[in-house]
């Protein structure tokens, strides 16, 4: 099923946005007390553009490829869109989201021809998050923005199949062989469907994940759609490595460095004590 061009209604603001520009999307089922909690928590308040996403949009974007309990019944993650300068890529950050991870975002919204944003996503309790990206799409306006409809699409179907495959083997390890499937094919010539086949199951290889093949006919269906879509590969593995350079920022930021670390000597502290607890003796800390 494809949305018709009806769902999203066109953003009259989009079509003259620019760097610095903010677009808020917001579930409708929101309480007037989480609507201004959200806005609060994203800096804004009702005076922004904000675009409101039902749940029936949700449904109607995302029912083909997950089951409609994991949609729910009630719109309402939300999301923070700051257009970025060209060249700074897709950047994405969540709070309260438990299934959809940043990099699945920002994977799914490259592939529906998102460049050069910063994106916050939250809601008001730990939820799934799948509905952000209908709301981040239709902000993203078809018609003012480029994005097709059927690579919109295949963003949802994208981020479905990460989620359900890091549902198995981990989120992280998930979003990677995604992230390194859509470099590969930027660099290589993959002519038909075996050849494709064969590059994603040479990668999992690399990575140490063993799919099985309800996994891979999986993937295999989702980047033959990709394949058949006007995407400029080489951009595409421009923007795909333009996230790795994001995530890195962040890595590299002090205070990352300064929670790492922290964790890490929490790690180092609880591994010494429990090595006291089976030497006889007692821990350097003493009772």
């Amino acid at each position: 099923m494809l949305v018709g061009a009806g769902l999203f209604a066109p953003l009259t603001a989009n079509a003259d946005a620019g760097p610095g520009d903010v677009i808020v999307t917001l579930g409708e089922d929101l309480s007037p007390a989480q609507r201004e909690s959200l806005l609060s928590e994203m800096g804004t308040d009702e005076s922004a553009n904000i675009i409101e996403v039902s749940n029936a949009e949700e449904h109607e974007y995302l029912g083909d490829y997950i089951p409609a309990g994991q949609i729910g019944s009630n719109a309402l993650s939300s999301a923070k869109i700051t257009i970025g300068e060209p060249g700074s890529g897709v950047d994405v950050e969540t709070n309260n989201i438990n299934w959809v991870a940043e990099g699945m975002y920002a994977n799914a919204l490259v592939t529906a021809g998102v460049e050069d944003a910063d994106i916050y996503v939250t809601a008001p309790s730990p939820i799934s998050g799948t509905g952000a990206l209908t709301g981040i799409l239709k902000a993203y306006d078809a018609e003012a923005e480029g994005l097709s409809e059927e690579r919109m699409q295949v963003a949802n179907q994208e981020m479905v199949e990460t989620g359900n495959l890091g549902d198995r083997i981990g989120i992280e390890e998930a979003t990677e062989l995604v992230t390194q499937i859509k470099e590969t094919i930027a660099e290589e010539n993959v002519e038909n469907e075996d050849d494709l086949r064969a590059l994603i199951q040479r990668i999992a290889s690399d990575l140490g994940i063993e799919l099985t093949e309800e996994e891979l006919d999986g993937l295999v269906s989702l980047f033959l759609r990709m394949q058949d879509l006007d995407i400029d590969w080489n951009q595409l593995g421009d923007q795909v490595n333009q996230i790795r350079d994001n995530i890195g920022d962040w890595l590299e930021q002090e205070e990352t460095q300064n929670f790492l670390q922290s964790v890490m000597d929490f790690f180092s502290e609880l591994i010494d004590t429990v090595a006291g607890w089976f030497g006889g003796g007692e821990s350097e800390s003493g009772s």
